[in-house]
């Protein structure tokens, strides 16, 4: 039994400047660059690492919130 996310991540993609850091330092291959933005293609990979909210430079992906929350 795998126990459920507490935190979800959260983009902003108008603080992204497409410097794909985030992509790289995720272990879990969760973000890519999509059209010159940060993009989520496979949230259910995440583990809440934090790496990609360490590494950005712009703010602009973090983990934050319930996972039912928008």
């Amino acid at each position: 039994m795998t126990a459920e996310k507490t935190k979800r991540l959260k983009i902003n993609k108008e603080w992204c400047k497409g410097c794909y850091i985030c992509v790289e330092f995720c272990p879990a291959n969760v973000l890519e660059i999509k059209d010159g933005k940060i993009n989520i293609k496979n949230i259910d990979a995440c583990i809440e690492c934090s790496q990609c909210e360490l590494r950005c430079p712009d703010y602009a992906i973090y983990l934050g919130g319930k996972k039912n929350e928008k």
